[in-house]
Order: C-alpha cells, then sequence, then structure tokens
C-alpha cells in the first residue's frame, strides 16, 4: 500500500473478509487513509467499495481482519457508536435522513449532545453554517421537512451535516456519490469544500463513478475489483482511461449521436405537451432520444412526471404500459425494497404469463435469466432481495423492468446515478438500438456527457424550457450559456 503517511491513519484496515453467503463482499481488503488526505475508492458496481465502507463506519463486521484507531488501538468490538466517537461520518449512496424529519431535527439525530432547552435554535444554526460554506445560494430552509426538497436539497442536506462537529470533531467524512443528483456548479462547490476542509486536516474518502471528479479531488486513488485492492497510487499516476483498465475492463467508445433523418413534414410527435410557460413547445419523435437539461431543480423531473401521468392515468394496469419510467431516486420510487430482485424487475409485464389470475412463474424465471445475462445484473441469484444488490445494480434492475415492456416511451428521470462507467457505456448502446428500433427516449440526467448523447435537447430555466437544441448544437458550452441565459451561439 503506497499511502505516504508521515502520522498515523486516521483508520487502518487489513485482511479484511466479510462473506454473504458464499459472496465474497471483502477479500482480504486492505485499506488506510491519513488525516489531511482525501483518497478516491473507484471499482465497478459489485467491487466491494460499499461494504468496505461499511466496515469503516461501523455498520458491518469482518469475518476476518484488523482494525486499527487512530490512537493505535487495535479494536475489537468496531461498531457504529465507536466509529462516531472517532470522528468518522458517512454519506451515503441512498440517502439516509429521516424524510418526516426537517434538516435540523435531522441534525439532532446525528448529533446527539444537541440537547436542552435551546438545541432546535442551536442545530439550525450548525446546518444553516454549514449549507451556506459548502454550498452557496443552496435555498434550503433547514426548518422544512426532508420530504418536501427535492433530491439535490436532500443530498445538500446530508453533506452538511456530514461535516458538522459537535463534541468529537469530524475526523472523517465518506462521500458516496456525492455529486449524484447534484449539477456540474454545486458538484464544483463540494469539490472546493473538500480541499477546504482537507488542507485543515480532515480526511475524506471520496467514491464516484465521475472518474474526472475523483482525478480532481483526490490525493491518492485506491481501486477495487472482486472484494480486492488491485491498485492504490497517488492520482497523478493515474489518468481515466488508466482507471478504467484498473477497474477490470476498458469502457467502449460512446455511442455519440447518430444522425437522425431528416422529419417529413407530416411526421406527427409521438407525445407533445404544450405548456404556457414554456419559450419553446415540448414534443418527441418515433426513435428519438430526447433529454432534459439545465441546472438541477429547474422543472426537468416535474415534466418528466406530467409526461408519464398525462399518457399512465388509468387506474386498471394495462397488459403492455404505454409509457415505461425509470426512476433515479430508486429507493424512493424504483425498487420495492421486501421484494427480491425477479419481482423488482418483473413487476411491469407479470400480465404476459398470467391466466385466471396465476403466474406461470418458469416463464417469470426465464425472462429473468434473459435480463440478467442481458444487462450483467451482478448476483448469482435473482431470489435475493433488491437490497442485497449495490446501488448500480439496484439501477439495472430498473433498467431492465422499462426495457423489458413494450412500451413506446421511456421516461427516465437522472437515471444513472451511482452507475459504473462500463455499464453507462452498455446502456447507452442499448438506449441507442432501442430507438434505432422505434422506441422514444425522455432523459432527465445532471451528467453533461450523458445529455450530449442525445438528438435533441430542451434546456430548462427557472421552471421553463426555454432553448432547444439540435444535431451538433447540443454541446456543453451551448447547454450551459442557455442555463444561464447567455446567448446560444
Amino acid at each position: 500500500m503506497d499511502t505516504n503517511m508521515s502520522e498515523r491513519p486516521v483508520i487502518e484496515i487489513t485482511g479484511a473478509r466479510k462473506l454473504f453467503g458464499a459472496v465474497k463482499a471483502l477479500d482480504g481488503a486492505d485499506f488506510a487513509i491519513a488525516p489531511g488526505e482525501c483518497v478516491g475508492l473507484v471499482g465497478h458496481n459489485g467491487a466491494g467499495k460499499s461494504t468496505l465502507v461499511n466496515v469503516i463506519n461501523g455498520g458491518l463486521g469482518l469475518n476476518e481482519g484488523q482494525i486499527t484507531l487512530s490512537s493505535g488501538q487495535v479494536s475489537s468490538d468496531f461498531s457504529i457508536r465507536v466509529a462516531r466517537a472517532q470522528g468518522i461520518r458517512c454519506v451515503f449512496q441512498e440517502l439516509s435522513l429521516c424524510p418526516n424529519l426537517s434538516v435540523v431535527e435531522n441534525m439532532r439525530i446525528a448529533h446527539s449532545g444537541l440537547s436542552g432547552p435551546g438545541w432546535r435554535s442551536q442545530a439550525r444554526s450548525m446546518v444553516d453554517e454549514l449549507l451556506d460554506k459548502i454550498f452557496p445560494g443552496h435555498g434550503i430552509d433547514s426548518g422544512r421537512a426532508v420530504s418536501e426538497l427535492s433530491i439535490a436539497q436532500r443530498q445538500m442536506a446530508e453533506i452538511a451535516i456530514a461535516f458538522s462537529s459537535h463534541g468529537a470533531p469530524t475526523a472523517l467524512v465518506i462521500l458516496d456519490e456525492p455529486t449524484s443528483s447534484l449539477d456540474a456548479s454545486r458538484a464544483e462547490q463540494l469539490i472546493a469544500y473538500v480541499k477546504t476542509f482537507n488542507a485543515a486536516g480532515g480526511a475524506v474518502i471520496f467514491i464516484s463513478h465521475i472518474l474526472g471528479e475523483v482525478l480532481d479531488v483526490s490525493d491518492r486513488i485506491v481501486v477495487m475489483r472482486d472484494g480486492k485492492v488491485v491498485s492504490d497510487k497517488p492520482s497523478s499516476a493515474f489518468t481515466v482511461g488508466s482507471l478504467v483498465q484498473a477497474m477490470g475492463s476498458v469502457a467502449a467508445e460512446s455511442a455519440g449521436r447518430r444522425t437522425v433523418a431528416k422529419r417529413a413534414v407530416s411526421e406527427a410527435p409521438v407525445i407533445a405537451f404544450p405548456r404556457e410557460r414554456d419559450a419553446v413547445e415540448f414534443e418527441a419523435f418515433k426513435g428519438e432520444l430526447v433529454g432534459l437539461a439545465g441546472l438541477s431543480g429547474h422543472g426537468q423531473t416535474q415534466l418528466i412526471v406530467d409526461l408519464f401521468m398525462s399518457v399512465s392515468g388509468d387506474w386498471w394496469a394495462r397488459r403492455e404500459p404505454v409509457a415505461a419510467f425509470v426512476a433515479g431516486d430508486r429507493i424512493v420510487d424504483g425498487v420495492f425494497p421486501i421484494w427480491s430482485i425477479l419481482l423488482n424487475m418483473t413487476i411491469a409485464v407479470l400480465g404476459r404469463w398470467q391466466r385466471f389470475g396465476l403466474t406461470d412463474r418458469a416463464q417469470e424465471a426465464e425472462y429473468g435469466r434473459t435480463w440478467h445475462e442481458k444487462i450483467g445484473i451482478r448476483t448469482p441469484n435473482l431470489d435475493h432481495p433488491i437490497l442485497s444488490l449495490s446501488g448500480g445494480n439496484q439501477q439495472k434492475a430498473l433498467f431492465a423492468r422499462a426495457l423489458g415492456t413494450s412500451a413506446p416511451l421511456v421516461l427516465m428521470d437522472d437515471p444513472m446515478r451511482g452507475v459504473d462507467i462500463g455499464t453507462k457505456q452498455d446502456v447507452y448502446q442499448m438506449l441507442r438500438e432501442e430507438a434505432d428500433s422505434g422506441r422514444t427516449f425522455i432523459w432527465y440526467s445532471t451528467e453533461m456527457d450523458e445529455v450530449c448523447v442525445c438528438d435533441r435537447v430542451y434546456v430548462f430555466r427557472e421552471g421553463r424550457i426555454v432553448r432547444e437544441l439540435e444535431g451538433d448544437a447540443v454541446s456543453e458550452e451551448n447547454i450551459l450559456a442557455a442555463s444561464f441565459g447567455e446567448r446560444v451561439a
């Protein structure tokens, strides 16, 4: 391990092994992080990153291995309580704030020492101060219930709570896909704050499938594959290409935009959705991949929801839906958490195999095997619970659910959150093939590379569609210009 540590690590793990049945989630992994260091942790979905993170924050115990604390003491009973006493905090990929409580009340849960008659004002002052430092101009009312916030605002609130200190100082913050719901400007604000936190002596583990971010913010990068650490080097030793190779596969070149044949004048859109407030009328045609872009929280998700409701308002489920939906906030809008992987994949198409109210389980299982192989879900058994999968593999199951239908229209709300680069390229290719066969996709994404895959893009600002870009005009420069009200070339 090339750590170059001049002082004792905040935490050190050696020979970590963690088994879930026959699955080796960790297989002899070593990891350490020093004060003032930012370590990027990368690997494909299922590589063992989330398991390692849950060991470091005390949520999982090891079958084998040793955990050494900053004091030099070897911990025999490492737990969440011990981790918090050591100043270790975590922002999970699947956000963990209590939705029925306010941001301030969630702050109290994170810091039990906040008590007495004035705890609420003290907590509010703390979280507001951190939000202002990390995300200037955030616009979050910390007195509101978390359920009333957008997913980007929830992510910002959870990050602020994690960096806050009350009692034991914050020594290590684990950021698991922290920018997955943030637009480019908010992501830049977070990365700038991480560097400030490191300069003051704080440590950060930064996990992201946006490899450019990892290279930008990290001092050192640890690469995991199949539960092992396969590379541990200074970030300057890597490029995006070499990181992908170290992760175990070579990502294909981007599918790119295809040249869309000029539409006949008489061709009608698959869906049109005029809104008085828009400068440009929204419409999508057969075989198109239509992107929704602009700063996060400016109305893109609401349009996706409105479009879905406009074509799926029947109370009686159809055997084959008119539209399929892929959620980005999979815990809230996507997975059925107590169901198996297979049932999560097949729920949208069960009607195909039903007769007299009974389901042909053999046909359902065959469908599951087909999509298991086609989309590459990393699990030995589709009967395992959906939450046994990593976040990216859960997302693959949601893609299988949507693409397995015959719905001519597929709506996707930032669906690539937490999905590794190799899987993204596979999905891009699959979407392009489906579009070439006549399917229409409407895709909101906070990642510029994904938006630029689309044939046409509608740019949002302040809840309105303000610009339509097509073909070569779909570029990061033009999207950003329209997002901030500047003239598009």
